[in-house]
């Protein structure tokens, strides 16, 4: 999906290489893509084969190699022979990193210097330097990431131009959706704080916000959709249609409501219950799934409390690959966890979940009253007096 960026500060570097690739006298023998932003990545490589690998022409043009498998030697002899099939060659070269790694690669260099000084006209090649993360902030860049961007730059950097694909700030991926929706077909109108929900549900990752707005449109602009208009007017997206289609969104609410469940305010967390159980597709049906997510987040403040996390950046250590919160829930829930006493807080509040678990699955006359009795005692103060041991039974998660 692509949309109007000239006006996006994070577009900035993708767009100054796209408008050098589109005319043969501005377009530079080589260039290097620094940065691991997937989103921007593949919007540069379709511009590329759009532009100098036309469809017909693709299979005898275009050469995706790894210097882990070929040599740089081997990628330039191809590039410096015209080739009897296409017109123009485009080199995608990954495994950057091996150019800096084991040894000076004084003859590599030597060769790179040797064919940028009098390139094959008809090649283009592209150095993909995705072992880097480049932040929004370049100032803000990881001391290793910035020793290699340096080394990159005094190298490759004399040759090629640098592209950098940096993240993208969450100011300019909200008003990349708005213009996203609004230059689709039919153009669809995303409320402003619909498109920062998203964006912020989702941590300000592009490909997942692509990906959710591919959704929304769908979602709007279908004949049986409420916000689909039979005038022909212009589709909307609010608030209410992120909170239903988009998973993360949900998660944020589970988040608030175990927010107000861990500070003990009682009426907030019955409305965010309510407010839940009302966006969920299934309603009160939906309430075993609602009960699972309220497990694993206080599961995880279970290792939180239990491993002393006082920051989100020690907390992708303590919790494991699969176990982890979305990256806008890390410094809340770290706030929650401390909220509680001691490890056996948190226990209690599991048990209680669990054996709200059962009794759903045991079909109740009225499913709501399990949740809401569930919420009051989660907010309730912990009684001196022991736990029935029934309740002593574990939920698999």
């Amino acid at each position: 999906m692509s949309a109007p960026t000239a006006s996006l500060r994070s577009f900035a570097s993708a767009d100054r290489f796209l408008a050098e690739i589109a005319s043969p006298a501005t377009l530079r023998a080589g260039y290097v893509l620094l940065g691991d932003e997937i989103f921007l990545f593949d919007r540069c490589r379709r511009a590329v084969l759009e532009t100098l690998a036309p469809e017909e022409t693709r299979d005898f043009c275009l050469h995706d190699l790894d210097l882990a498998e070929t040599s740089l030697f081997d990628i330039l002899d191809r590039a410096q022979t015209p080739s009897l099939m296409a017109p123009f060659q485009v080199f995608f070269i990954r495994g950057v990193k091996g150019l800096y790694t084991r040894g000076s690669k004084k003859a590599e260099f030597e060769a790179l210097e040797s064919y940028f000084r009098s390139p094959n006209p008809s090649a283009l090649l592209l150095f993909v330097a995705d072992h880097l993360r480049i932040p929004t902030d370049l100032r803000k860049m990881d001391y290793q990431d910035k020793e290699r961007y340096e080394k990159i730059r005094e190298t490759l950097g004399e040759w090629c131009g640098m592209v950098e694909l940096a993240r993208v700030d969450e100011n300019d991926a909200v008003k990349w959706v708005t213009q996203a929706a609004e230059s689709a077909s039919p153009p669809v109108r995303f409320d402003a704080d619909a498109a920062r929900e998203l964006v912020d549900a989702l941590g300000a990752d592009m490909m997942l916000i692509a990906s959710e707005l591919e959704k929304l449109l769908l979602y709007v602009t279908a004949p049986l959709s409420p916000a689909a208009t039979a005038d022909g007017s212009s589709a909307r997206i609010s608030l209410g249609d992120v909170e239903t289609m988009v998973l993360a969104a949900k998660q944020r609410s589970l988040y608030e409501l175990t927010d107000a469940i861990s500070a003990r305010d009682r009426a907030r967390a019955l409305a965010l219950l309510h407010g839940l159980l009302n966006a969920s597709d299934g309603g009160e049906d939906a309430a075993i799934g609602h009960l699972y997510m309220l497990a694993r987040t206080f599961r995880q403040m279970l290792i939180i409390l239990e491993k002393n996390v006082r920051d989100s950046r020690a907390i992708w250590q303590a919790l494991w690959q699969g176990f982890r919160m979305p990256p806008f829930a890390a410094d809340d829930l770290i706030r929650q966890a401390r909220r509680y006493k001691s490890r056996r807080d948190l226990t209690r509040a599991l048990r209680l979940v669990a054996r709200a678990d059962l009794e759903l699955r045991s079909s109740p006359a009225n499913k709501l009253l399990v949740l809401e009795r569930l919420i009051l005692d989660l907010t309730a103060e912990p009684r001196a007096s022991r736990l029935d041991h029934s309740l002593q039974f574990a939920m698999e998660l």
